[in-house]
């Protein structure tokens, strides 16, 4: 269905994507790119994921781009191809799509970040909920809890609209934060009021299309399952699942939210991130202000931009990268990071959630992504930028709570309770066997101290 979006847009701009550049074209160290091979490929052999596709860019051109393994566990599997494979981007919707959407809107003043919500959808509010504002739910301090199972109440996306509207907040709007699919969802429906139109359409005429990203958007066509990677084995919906979006929340909603529903590859991800790189345009289409995509990728609380998470080190973010880098993370095992400092961005897709063999596959690819921003980073040679010296280590080189890491500790956390039972159990003997005596010594003394009158103080 996005391909027909597509198509049937008014604005055209078509690319065939970034050049492709030598690292030491762009300032990069080619030999250390390459720890970009190890660090993917040991996630893959462990079972973390059965394919991946990378891409690495900077300067305005993709400096490292690779497929690795294949798009199922089968031997007749597909191999995974950047440009030409296509991944459920799980929470990247929010960035790429929602906030992308928001922007624009903001833009063109139909979208105003300190309005209440209700002002756009009047049939939300009463109580708190009426003092939560666009804003609010950029920022992840709308009150609303990080998520409900609306799969297992609603029957149609209408009435898992509904629920997400009943749903009570688990704090004061603008009093805490919690990373919510539910506010994301919120912010969906405020785009398509200010729009006038759905996310999916939107999005198609307004982002993807001029962009030349015709391998992204909601709700892929039945023609495209041969290229896209398989997700849930037996997810609640009762069959495996390739071509639908993973998140069963989405689904319930249609396959088009706030919070989940795109699909795309990791070549057209890398037009998009460049753009934001370029200050909102890309090859003459000018999506959005520059001084927008500066003032949404700024923090504003916390780790959160307006809709996109800062690195500070967590979530894949890696260690290297600059204080003004930008990203998010998908639970599909997608991640995109962009910084502007280095001017380079950094795009992982995969597909983790499918059948994994790892024993943890949140870990490896928590581990992997975190690699690859930091291969990336020190990668980068400027004079300014440059790191002397690569780390001895990995964190995919030690595969710590993978597989193997994980059996070692449980066999050490075994050893340490028994040699703590022994040893309470010694304390205990001694115990037992010496009170009386200590009794009768303390009486002892007392009784020698004592004075004779005991009014006497």
């Amino acid at each position: 269905m996005f391909f027909a979006l597509l198509l049937a847009a008014a604005v055209t701009h078509p690319t065939d994507g970034l050049p492709i550049k030598a690292p030491t074209a762009v300032g990069m160290s080619a030999e250390r790119l390459e720890t970009i091979n190890r660090v993917v490929q040991r996630g893959l052999d462990a079972g973390g994921y059965p394919g991946a596709a990378v891409v690495v860019g900077r300067r305005g051109a993709t400096v490292w781009q690779k497929g690795f393994g294949h798009l199922g566990w089968t031997s007749d599997s597909p191999a995974v191809v950047p440009d030409e494979t296509i991944y459920d981007l799980a929470s990247l919707t929010k960035v790429i799509g929602t906030t992308t959407a928001a922007m624009i809107l903001f833009d063109e003043g139909k979208l105003v970040l300190d309005e209440k919500v209700s002002h756009y959808l009047p049939t939300f509010g009463g109580g708190e909920k009426g003092n939560i504002t666009v804003r609010m739910l950029l920022e992840h301090r709308s009150g609303f809890p990080a998520g409900r199972d609306l799969w297992r109440h609603a029957h149609s996306a209408e009435e898992a609209r509904q629920l997400v509207f009943d749903t009570p907040l688990e704090y004061r709007p603008d009093h805490g934060q919690v990373y919510s699919d539910l506010g994301a969802d919120m912010l969906g429906w405020v785009v398509e009021a200010a729009a006038g139109t759905s996310l999916d359409r939107f999005l198609a005429q307004r982002v993807f299309t001029p962009l030349g990203m015709h391998d992204t958007g909601f709700r892929p066509s039945d023609s495209l399952v041969y290229r896209i990677a398989p997700t849930e084995v037996s997810p609640p919906r009762g069959y495996p699942v390739r071509g639908e979006v993973h998140d069963e929340n989405a689904f319930t909603l249609g396959g088009v939210a706030g919070h989940a529903g795109l699909f795309g590859t990791a070549g057209d991800l890398a037009v998009f991130a460049q753009m934001m790189l370029n200050g909102g345009t890309y090859d003459g289409a000018r999506i959005i202000a520059d001084s927008t995509v500066h003032m949404f990728t700024a923090r504003a609380s916390g780790s959160r931009a307006l809709g996109w998470e800062v690195a500070d080190g967590t979530h894949g973010a890696g260690t290297y990268l600059g204080a003004n880098a930008f990203g998010h993370t998908g639970f599909t095992g997608t991640s995109m990071w962009i910084d502007p400092d280095r001017e380079m961005f950094v795009i992982l897709l995969t597909n983790r959630v499918h059948a994994a063999r790892a024993k943890r596959p949140a870990k490896v690819i928590s581990d992997v992504r975190a690699d690859l921003a930091d291969a990336a980073a020190l990668a980068v040679t400027d004079a300014n930028l440059a790191v002397a010296e690569m780390p001895v280590s990995f964190r995919a080189d030690r595969e710590i709570g993978w597989n193997r890491a994980v059996r070692v500790a449980r066999s050490i956390r075994h050893k340490v309770s028994v040699n703590i039972k022994k040893a309470v159990a010694t304390v205990k003997k001694v115990v037992t066997k010496k009170p009386a005596a200590k009794k009768h010594v303390v009486a002892a003394n007392t009784a020698a101290k004592k004075p004779k009158d005991s009014n006497k103080k």
